[in-house]
């Protein structure tokens, strides 16, 4: 079973994640953030994953860095899960619509961590339980440069920050399921190296 378990520790937050990349999609979630939860529950159930969480940070001062360091410990147990990548799919990509909101995710599970993704540039209005666009940027960058992977998030329609958030991180988890499906019997790179 392709699974890793990460701590993460700082003066700020305290995680505790365990990934099982084959699910089944099970597992508690309980990070202090309500909405937190409710999406990282909306990845594991869309992504298929076994997916826990146990975190607690410093809420009182922001959600900020209790959602970054969220997202890199999953990127660490991304990277650890996935091995040397033998047999990987390696390119995912998903569009989810959630109402007025469109979501596009595109990934590629190359070893080169490289986030396109600028809410500014994208209207996104409002907050979603204490989490706004530039809290999913963040979420979404510490995963990329731990977990290794180029990450693409285009927003085709909506403007409201929940449907947007949701969307995206349904939109995530089905890529991320394609991408990590083992089809092959070789590596996915000529490099001969992710």
């Amino acid at each position: 079973m392709r699974s890793a378990t990460v701590e993460r520790r700082t003066a700020e937050t305290q995680v505790r994640l365990r990934l099982a990349l084959d699910g089944p999609p099970a597992g508690s979630i309980a990070t202090g953030l309500p909405f937190l939860d409710h999406m990282l529950q909306a990845l594991q159930r869309h992504g298929r994953l076994g997916l826990e969480v146990e975190a607690r940070g410093d809420l009182e001062v922001d959600v900020h860095h209790l959602v970054e360091d969220v997202g890199i410990a999953l990127g660490m147990a991304l990277r650890q899960a996935l091995g040397e990548g033998i047999g990987l799919e390696r390119y995912g990509e998903a569009t989810v619509p959630m109402d007025e909101t469109l979501v596009q995710v595109v990934l590629d599970l190359s070893g080169r961590s490289h986030l396109a993704f600028a809410p500014e540039e994208l209207g996104i209005e409002g907050s979603a339980g204490g989490m706004n666009a530039y809290h999913l940027r963040e979420f979404l960058r510490g995963f990329c440069n731990h977990g290794g992977l180029t990450l693409h998030l285009r927003l085709l329609s909506g403007r409201e920050a929940h449907h947007v958030i949701e969307a995206s991180f349904k939109a995530l988890a089905r890529a991320l399921y394609q991408a990590t499906r083992c089809t092959r019997e070789d590596l996915p790179s000529t490099k001969e190296l992710l």
